[in-house]
């Protein structure tokens, strides 16, 4: 057995404290390091949002606010409750939804799916040069339980039938699909019956080159109030707390894909936005709507949302109803998305 000398065996005690002094110093920076990075890489977004005082609307921007209301009351008021179960009244958003694709021109195709025979309503208009690439735009049309959903998520279906209208009578290198989804509510969520995650998977299987998909979640409401917007509280300082803006909200693997699109919308500086990249892991609500029904299948993916139940307090009850929704800001929005998708689909 070999001994320490006196002098070493006196000295190690203190050698050893330093040691775990300096080892957690050392981690204490490599973890500040990456916090800050962290920040930076998930809350700044390229350009810059534009302040709150806008044009007044012009006579075209009337006009859609006036469609989106109506597409809004249709779905929210007449038909009401579309929830699983509400089979006649799933049937009758997916009837109106085809209908009013057909008006603009398109030949809606409808893909039946589940053990309930539900409908996505699927459109695509074709691209040129680059046909084979495709740009997903999509909402789904179902409420939770028991509410008339017209910010969850008739908003959306209104969006989505906008935009559409909007690039009826286009052609562009990328082609272009709108999809109204089935079932995105509890208790399909995340479930083989999710309209969304029948639409990804049956992509995948036939190997589709998806170049992003973008999930329009909840599109209507809108707050000038102080205190009016909320958020997880790791993001409570780095955004503002007036709910009067549009979220754009990626994973990391579809941060470029963000990056794009938000640059696109904020160059026309019609609306608002603020963007968040965060690893689905970390932020579970980053996940609530069809767009992670893409990131399963390794597709590039946005949702574009008003933040849902962080600024929308009738979120899934009964009084998320028609007249509670900000046409005037949402057809800024539905404007400026109809834009940008544009212009990524010209990349």
């Amino acid at each position: 057995m070999n001994d320490l000398p006196d002098y070493l065996e006196d000295d190690e005690p203190e050698f050893n404290r330093k040691k775990i002094i300096i080892n957690g110093i050392v981690i204490s920076v490599v973890l500040i390091i990456f916090f800050i990075f962290f920040l930076y890489f998930a809350v700044t977004m390229p350009g810059e949002s534009i302040e709150r005082e806008m044009p007044q609307l012009t006579n075209e921007l009337s006009d859609l606010s006036q469609r989106l209301q109506a597409h809004v009351y249709h779905l929210s008021e007449e038909i009401g409750d579309r929830s699983t179960g509400q089979n006649i009244k799933l049937d009758q958003a997916a009837d109106y939804i085809h209908q009013q694709l057909e008006s603009f021109g398109y030949i809606p195709t409808s893909r039946v799916f589940g053990r309930d025979n539900l409908r996505n309503i699927e459109v695509d208009l074709y691209g040129q040069e680059k046909r084979d690439e495709v740009l997903i735009i999509g909402a789904h049309y179902d409420t939770r339980w028991l509410t008339p959903g017209a910010d969850d998520n008739a908003s959306g279906v209104a969006g989505l039938l906008e935009i559409a209208r909007h690039l009826s009578d286009k052609r562009f290198p990328r082609t272009i699909r709108f999809i109204a989804f089935a079932n995105e509510e509890v208790p399909r969520y995340r479930q083989n019956e999710m309209g969304s995650m029948y639409s990804a998977k049956r992509s995948y299987t036939r190997s589709e080159l998806i170049a992003g998909m973008i999930s329009l979640e909840m599109i209507g409401y809108y707050s000038d109030e102080p205190g009016s917007q909320r958020y997880p509280d790791i993001l409570q300082k780095f955004y503002p707390d007036t709910g009067n803006f549009i979220a754009f909200v990626s994973n990391l693997s579809s941060r470029d894909f963000q990056m794009r699109a938000i640059t696109y919308f904020r160059d026309l500086e019609i609306f608002p936005s603020e963007g968040l990249v965060a690893p689905q892991w970390i932020e579970r609500d980053i996940r609530r709507s069809d767009h992670a029904s893409y990131w399963y299948y390794d597709f590039p993916a946005i949702m574009i949302t008003d933040t849902s139940f962080y600024r929308n307090r009738n979120y899934h009850s009964p009084e998320d109803r028609f007249d509670t929704l900000d046409y005037e800001s949402m057809a800024k929005v539905v404007k400026g998305l109809a834009l940008m998708l544009e212009r990524l689909a010209q990349e």
